[in-house]
């Protein structure tokens, strides 16, 4: 391992892409420390503490930023759902889907569109925040509470969450364009890791306050939090099973002459991985059920009066992480991106047209309709087989905390899984370019 990783560093390009990954996280980190004017950061952290749930969830995905009213507040939460947005209009409105199919030029086009969104997303996030900060949590700091004053706070306030969004949607751009790893993946992995100091002092302190109070009702955590490091340990090795695992669909090539050559007649096979989409149906699951708390966290807990305030009660009470509907919720959001996220990669069709014209087959199958339809089945099977799993790791810590009763562990298990996905996934890229070059994998 440790040679592995001398032998990347001896290849320039690699290492330029790695020392460059490594300054846009540093910057990253840089702004999430820098705090936006006019807002008291402590009310606003207690605040977010007291909240707990989600709003601790964000704050940890955005490395602390969320709870320090940093410009780097908002994270990439904006982005992430502006690409959802366009890619699910691709599919319905006919000028956006002729622009997905124009191939180089066409998706420029539809990044510019989802760049716009993405700063108009931010725009209405960061009015939400300031709303928040200035209602909710009463950390808005002016001595102007009207007029001109007050409505400069909230320009500037506003101004520098949504500088903030388009600053991090070029920082993963950037990443995708001259890093390693995928942009969005690596600045998630970033924030959370930035946070486990502070996950790891949290199990710390309630194993050691239950151990100190083990006659008064702490055997509980005492027992819990080796329960909780195991089932880590565990998850982490499912993840990394379910990562690795594939179903090789066999191929036949036909044997050719050319000239003097003979060429073909080989058996050979397609590589499908169970887990075809890596993290990204979690963030997007992630990114789709939190907007209803997120809202209500922003503009106020519902009080319940009236028809309009039962019914966000009940919106606000669903969508808790920790309530069995968001699990079911979550756990279908999950397949259903897996699913969505297979059918954009993947094409059974120009999988078949491939192996046509090399001359290839699979056996037991014509080519044509035939072959099209077996991959698509087991596409299908292989698709979900994974979301399965993903939803599995994602919903085990919201069950387990709703028996436990530590609701800090409810969103636990989306964490692992983006950490160790990214980790898989950047190691592959980095082992890819190093079996170019002849060195012995991070995987071997």
């Amino acid at each position: 391992m440790f040679q592995t990783l001398r032998n990347s560093w001896k290849i320039p390009d690699l290492r330029r892409k790695i020392l460059y990954t490594l300054f846009i996280i540093l910057i990253f980190r840089i702004g999430s420390a820098i705090t936006v004017p006019f807002v008291d950061i402590d009310a606003v952290a207690t605040g977010v503490s007291k909240s707990g749930g989600l709003m601790d969830y964000l704050s940890m995905l955005s490395g602390g930023g969320f709870s320090d009213a940093s410009i780097f507040a908002l994270f990439i939460t904006p982005y992430i759902n502006a690409s959802i947005i366009i890619q699910l209009l691709t599919v319905a409105i006919p000028p956006l889907e002729r622009l997905a199919k124009e191939g180089e030029a066409g998706r420029k086009k539809l990044g510019q569109i989802t760049r716009y969104t993405t700063v108009g997303l931010g725009l209405m996030l960061g009015v939400a925040y300031y709303f928040m900060v200035k209602n909710k949590y009463d950390a808005l700091v002016t001595e102007a509470r009207s007029g001109f004053g007050l409505w400069f706070a909230a320009v500037v306030i506003v101004l520098c969450f949504t500088a903030g969004t388009a600053m991090m949607m070029w920082l993963g751009e950037q990443i995708n364009e001259r890093g390693i790893g995928n942009g969005i993946s690596m600045l998630l992995f970033a924030g959370i890791i930035s946070r486990a100091p502070s996950a790891a002092n949290y199990l710390w302190k309630m194993f050691y306050e239950g151990f100190k109070a083990i006659n008064q009702g702490g055997l509980k955590y005492v027992i819990i939090v080796p329960i909780v490091l195991v089932l880590f340990l565990l998850i982490i090795a499912f993840i990394v099973l379910i990562t690795d695992a594939e179903r090789r669909i066999p191929v036949q090539y036909a044997k050719r002459v050319v000239g003097r050559k003979m060429y073909g007649g080989q058996n050979t096979y397609i590589p499908i991985k169970v887990n075809m989409s890596g993290v990204m149906p979690i963030i997007l699951a992630v990114s789709m059920v939190s907007v209803p708390s997120v809202l209500f966290n922003f503009i106020g807990v519902p009080k319940g009066n009236g028809i309009f305030g039962k019914i966000a009660l009940f919106i606000y009470t669903i969508f808790n992480p920790i309530h069995p509907f968001y699990a079911v919720l979550y756990f279908l959001l999950i397949i259903g991106f897996a699913f969505f996220y297979v059918k954009i990669q993947y094409n059974p069709m120009e999988m078949s047209n491939n192996l046509r014209k090399n001359s290839g087959a699979i056996p037991g199958y014509r080519p044509g309709k035939p072959t099209v339809d077996f991959i698509n089945r087991v596409l299908n099977k292989i698709t979900l087989t994974g979301a399965l799993c993903l939803g599995m790791i994602a919903t085990f810590p919201i069950i387990f905390s709703s028996v436990s009763g530590i609701s800090g562990l409810a969103l636990g298990g989306t964490s692992i899984m983006i950490v160790v996905g990214v980790a898989l996934e950047t190691t592959q890229q980095m082992e890819s370019q190093m079996m170019m070059r002849h060195y012995k994998g991070f995987l071997e």
